[in-house]
């Protein structure tokens, strides 16, 4: 059996205009299958449906440059857009040249390992009362509405492996296995490009991520690219903003009153932006972190010189496991999210409601926006911790009696930490238990239109 191809070229000769492609690749740019995305720009397909987590952003080898080049007629995205970087999808997308279906990033791979499971659709907690639960079916199991989702085949999927052998069985390395196996899975034809191939028998058994059955060519890297150097929401983390002329907590204070907050031997997800902060002051805690990409149990690299490129989080933070860690690919760590097995998730918002209601994804009027995991892990029933400015960078409040941004989940927040204060929802009322120094109870009221109590003894957070 043989399945290597001498180059990407070849290897993708007979892609045909219209066909469905599915690319695996994590955040802005973490192994994608740059090769592969480059020799598909140089072969030319048109009318390409492009489904992936993200086209990735910043650089020009990066899946978007299919859209660059006039080659794709939709997308199935989990994020068509982000914060304060370009997007030429996005831009078509609004232009009516792109059809879009953005999906949540934990629904996206089971949809893909549906398809490859020979299954014709599922049901799933994820986006009940929200905007992506429209014109599909619901049912109610046990007291709780489920959305039916259908599997998502696709004629040609391309990810990145480690090595891989003549029979294409593939390694993995480090949390970049993410949505690599699940793509390969759903498709007719599964190419991957690989760092080295080596015999049959080199790579051992139990450390095949993507057995070969699934895979139908292989070819080497040959266009090397660094990855992203630092991850999403950690600039500015030191700048204190004000209100009413008096310095708030910088974004790195706000993230380690959350730090504070989260018991021992916490099982905890972090959203990309602000959440990612946290991240930072969890050296010497016992609480464990999780990372939708595939990581539990890991800790910031700060030192360059350290860095591995195949091990980051979800928000593209380069990373180190602790003993006791593990990775694994995106699918379980799905699992772990929608299970209800996280003791807390932090997540940034757009809104906060006084029901409790968040709002992350997207601008009102936008077609599209960045889901990410966001919605499967809100749809968990799992403590939410919101970790955001009180007001926005044009001074709106961000905690309102009703939300008029699109919904990421109904009723999930339980705790808002902002660089103001701390509030809880307690018996149906956020309820502020905490006020950075400085700043009065008439004050905080002021700056938060929504239902809001004061607890009786209110703890002072200093503000250096």
């Amino acid at each position: 059996m043989q399945k290597i191809f001498d180059d990407c070229a070849a290897a993708l000769a007979d892609v045909a205009d219209g066909a469905s492609v599915a690319i695996a690749g994590f955040g802005v740019g973490h192994s994608y299958p740059n090769s592969l995305v480059l020799a598909l720009r140089e072969q030319g397909a048109k009318g390409l449906k492009i489904v992936a987590n993200s086209l990735g952003a910043g650089e020009d080898f990066r899946p978007h440059i299919l859209v660059k080049n006039d080659q794709v007629k939709s997308v199935v995205l989990s994020f068509s857009a982000r914060p304060g970087l370009p997007s030429p999808e996005q831009a078509k997308i609004e232009a009516g040249e792109i059809d879009l279906e953005l999906v949540p990033q934990g629904i996206l791979v089971d949809r893909l390992r549906a398809a490859g499971a020979g299954l014709a659709a599922f049901y799933s907690p994820v986006t009940v009362g929200t905007p992506l639960q429209q014109g599909k079916e619901v049912r109610n199991f046990n007291g709780r509405d489920f959305v039916l989702e259908h599997a998502l085949p696709v004629d040609v999927a391309l990810i990145r492996g480690y090595r891989a052998d003549r029979f294409g069985n593939v390694e993995f390395r480090g949390s970049s296995a993410h949505f690599h196996a699940s793509f390969a899975k759903a498709a007719h034809m599964a190419v991957v490009e690989v760092e080295e191939i080596v015999e049959p028998g080199v790579i051992p058994p139990e450390r095949i991520g993507l057995p070969g059955i699934f895979v139908s060519r292989v070819v080497r890297t040959t266009e090397r690219y660094p990855a992203p150097k630092r991850g999403m929401g950690r600039r500015g983390a030191d700048t204190n903003r004000e209100y009413f002329g008096k310095p708030a907590l910088s974004r790195s204070a706000m993230a380690r009153q959350v730090a504070a907050m989260l018991p021992e031997d916490a099982y905890v997800n972090l959203g990309s932006g602000l959440p990612t902060l946290v991240a930072g002051h969890a050296q010497g805690k016992s609480f464990i972190l999780h990372a939708e990409n595939g990581a539990l149990g890991y800790d910031l690299v700060e030192d360059p010189d350290l860095i591995d490129v195949d091990f980051f989080d979800a928000a593209g933070n380069f990373i180190k496991l602790r003993p006791g860690g593990a990775v694994f690919d995106s699918v379980v760590s799905f699992e772990v999210a929608r299970s209800g097995k996280l003791s807390a998730i932090v997540l940034g918002a757009y809104q906060v409601s006084e029901r409790g209601d968040l709002a992350n994804y997207g601008l009102p009027g936008q077609v599209g926006g960045g889901i990410g995991g966001a919605m499967d892990l809100a749809a968990s029933g799992s403590r939410v911790i919101v970790l955001m400015e009180h007001s926005d960078s044009k001074g709106r409040p961000k905690l309102v009696s009703e939300c008029t941004y699109p919904l990421t989940a109904p009723g999930c927040v339980n705790v808002v930490v902002t660089d103001l204060a701390i509030m809880e929802m307690r018996e149906g009322t956020f309820t502020v238990t905490a006020i950075v120094e400085g700043f009065s109870k008439e004050e905080i009221a002021a700056l938060t239109p929504m239902a809001l109590a004061f607890s009786e003894e209110i703890a002072s957070i200093p503000v250096s």
